[in-house]
């Protein structure tokens, strides 16, 4: 805590500043500017009854990035702040602008390309299915992360010494260093950081600052910071264009999107996975359930009624769960409203009222036990279900002669919202329902419906999205999917499954049953259902082989089908594996699967922040060995 505590003081030092006259004391040596400059810091946010009101105002450059996302490299963003409740930022973000602002207990964004504003209100309900829980989200005061007491003794642990006076646009500036000392780095285990002020002469506000610490190397430019008497109070309200649409949100759904996507970019880095040991480990227990730890990936084991699985899957992910609704609901969707100009829980929510009829009611309940055990309302934990409606992906069957020993092989690629915070969640899961087959989920932490699957009766699915959003008066691709893994023997069943609906949107999918040696791609909307069955060819995918069904789209599939042809007859598990890599897969490629439905073997490959899933580490499981009772999953671990 002391450790972040230093570095939001130090980067507070520079872009908060507060007006107040330079004394000649405070510029007599480095430690004492320091000492002043954070006293100055203090006044923004500590204003006296007896002083008037200031709005300080000044627009921030970054100019240098090492270390942070590359897209806040070179952003700009106008600031203007009245403490303790009146805020407007104003950026260009994805060559969209973006105002932010609050007023009071108004907070409020606006895109004006897309003539869309929200509001946020403590008075709407979170959730129009409970709408007798209004929100009851009341913001705070906008003030330092730390009280100002302890800022001010910063100085004690830092080393300070001058450097060569610099003009910084023209405006000259007194510069200097700040480093933490040995003891401070020894006693509070604080970064080895250097800061660097470039702060005006006339009155020490800063224009330049600069943050090293190993690989990060932060440059931020202040550009013309000022006070001026306070604004008048129709400047902080929302200004609304002409035509534009105002929806008016729960308070909270606002306030966590700002905080989500804030943590988004500065989330860490996820590694990328070192060399197979082999290793498995059980981390916790729930019930029948567990978590284990096999070859550094997290194998989630649910079994039992709905309400068991549900409980168990809260239980032991439950950090997971609740990042993943954070990340999907309040970063990812709120944020995609701004880009379609209309609001994203309204949209879902209607969605998914529309698809309950439809949905089995067993599934609804394993939902809620699972948002019950995490902490979470269950209406966020089952909107966060629909998510996987709008995945989109690539696949293939092989086997017969297009392989070695006429094995079966199945690919699955997933190409969606790499870098959004699912990866942090992935998860292979293995249900041991009471009812239907076991089967294994290729998944995240908190969906209890499936893309990406085998069951035990060595079938195997995954899927691809098409078009027709909105059409949801069906039941939901993924629990569509669930089904057939808990409900088919063969492939004719699964068929039927998938034929019987009633379906939604445009859906492909490839489906292969090891035990026939068979496979079908399937095209489906809420009105047609289409069979593609190996070597057969269709306009969308002209390239027929015999034993094979590919499944991909444009250029994607041109380039599958052309490595297909060149190495027909050849495939093993390895390269029917290295199929997957781009082209074929997009740089959104969050996780690449192989299964050999016939051995109930099946590699996973999921993305990391350097690289799409397909050029990663892929993990070696088996479905039957998971499945084993556990003293034997044991004993044949070690």
């Amino acid at each position: 805590m002391i450790n972040l505590r230093l570095r939001l003081c130090l980067i507070l030092a520079v872009i908060l500043p507060c007006w107040s006259p330079a004394q000649q004391s405070d510029t007599n040596s480095p430690a004492r500017l320091l000492t002043g400059a954070l006293k100055r810091i203090t006044q923004i946010f500590e204003t006296r009854n007896s002083e008037e009101p200031r709005t300080f105002t000044a627009t921030l450059k970054i100019l240098k990035g090492d270390g942070l996302p590359e897209e806040l490299v070179g952003l700009e963003l106008r600031l203007a702040l009245q403490a303790p409740d009146h805020l407007r930022l104003a950026t260009k973000w994805d060559g969209q602008d973006i105002e932010v602002g609050r007023d009071q207990q108004d907070l409020w964004v606006r895109v004006p390309a897309k003539k869309f504003c929200l509001v946020g209100s403590p008075d709407v309900p979170q959730f129009s299915a409970a709408p007798e829980r209004k929100d009851s989200t009341r913001l705070g005061p906008i003030k330092l992360p730390i009280a100002s007491d302890q800022l001010v003794m910063l100085p004690i642990l830092l080393r300070t010494e001058a450097s060569p006076n610099e003009d910084v646009g023209g405006v000259p500036c007194r510069v200097f260093k700040a480093t933490p000392t040995r003891e401070t780095i020894d006693a509070f285990n604080v970064p080895n950081a250097t800061v660097k002020l470039a702060v005006r002469e006339s009155d020490l506000l800063p224009l330049r600052v600069s943050y090293r610490e190993g690989k990060t190397d932060v440059e931020i430019e202040v550009v013309n910071p000022l006070f001026e008497a306070a604004w008048p109070a129709a400047r902080w309200k929302l200004e609304a264009g002409a035509g534009d649409k105002i929806e008016t949100v729960a308070q909270s759904h606002l306030t966590r999107f700002l905080t989500v996507g804030l943590g988004m970019l500065m989330s860490d880095k996820l590694p990328t996975l070192g060399p197979s040991t082999g290793e498995r480990r059980i981390l916790a227990r729930e019930g029948g359930g567990r978590l284990e730890l096999v070859d550094g990936t997290r194998v989630l084991f649910l079994k039992g009624t709905p309400e068991e699985m549900g409980r168990q899957h809260g239980t032991l992910m439950k950090k997971e769960v609740r990042h993943l609704v954070d990340q999907m609901l309040y970063g990812v969707g709120v944020g995609s409203s701004f880009d379609k100009g209309s609001w994203f829980f309204g949209e879902l929510e209607s969605a998914q009222q529309r698809v309950a009829p439809f949905t089995d009611e067993r599934y609804f309940r394993e939902m809620d036990a699972l948002a019950s055990a995490a902490g979470l309302p269950r209406e966020e934990v089952r909107i966060a279900n629909f998510f996987p409606e709008l995945f989109h992906c690539s696949g293939f069957a092989l086997f017969g002669k297009a392989t070695v020993g006429g094995k079966m092989y199945h690919g699955r690629i997933l190409d969606y919202l790499r870098g959004m915070g699912l990866e942090q969640n992935a998860t292979v899961i293995v249900f041991q329902p009471e009812q239907g087959n076991a089967w294994v989920n290729i998944g995240y932490a908190g969906f209890v419906g499936s893309v990406t699957a085998m069951n035990e009766k060595h079938i195997a699915i995954g899927e691809m999205g098409g078009r027709g959003e909105g059409h949801w008066d069906g039941k939901p691709m993924a629990q569509l999917v669930r089904e057939v893994m808990e409900k088919a023997n063969t492939l004719e069943e699964a068929i039927a499954i998938m034929r019987k609906g009633p379906r939604t949107c445009e859906y492909y999918y490839v489906i292969s049953d090891a035990k026939s040696k068979r496979a079908v791609g399937i095209a489906a909307t809420l009105d047609k259902f289409e069979t593609i069955w190996p070597g057969e060819s269709n306009p969308l995918l002209p390239h027929g082989m015999v034993d094979t069904v590919l499944l991909s789209a444009g250029d994607r599939y041109e380039e599958l089908a052309k490595r297909v042809k060149a190495g027909y007859g050849k495939f093993d598990a390895q390269s029917a594996r290295d199929l997957m890599k781009r082209p074929v897969c997009m740089t959104s490629n969050i996780h690449s699967v192989l299964f050999e439905p016939e051995t109930l073997d099946f590699w996973v490959a999921n993305a990391d922040s350097e690289n799409p899933a397909a050029h990663t580490r892929y993990t070696h499981y088996n479905l039957g060995k998971l499945l084993r009772p556990e003293k034997s999953a044991e004993a044949a671990a070690r």
